[in-house]
């Protein structure tokens, strides 16, 4: 691998990291507001919506497959699933529905 090759790959991990880094750092101590805490904590599953809802209409054809996987990463979300197993289980059921339908 070439030594360029490495320094732009460090340069990037660095751009990406230190942005998340120095709010992490200043903000340990600082309590928020009960009501920007609870509004921050929907950030997620706002970017899951933007992230599964478009994906899964084209992802089948199928429109009982998208309705039942939107309805079951929905319901997943609701009683607060990690984001992150949401998608996963929204690629397995957009999966399983499609062959099954």
């Amino acid at each position: 691998m070439n030594a360029e090759l490495i320094f732009i790959a460090i340069g990037m991990m660095l751009v990406t990291f230190i942005p998340r880094l120095i709010p992490m750092l200043f903000m340990k101590d600082i309590k928020l507001p009960k009501k920007l805490n609870r509004f921050l904590s929907f950030i997620p599953y706002a970017i899951l919506g933007a992230l599964i809802f478009p994906s899964v209409f084209e992802s089948s054809e199928n429109l009982i497959a998208v309705i039942l996987t939107i309805v079951i990463c929905f319901i997943f979300s609701y009683i607060g699933l990690n984001p992150t197993f949401v998608v996963i289980i929204s690629i397995v059921s957009i999966y399983f529905f499609s062959i099954l339908f």
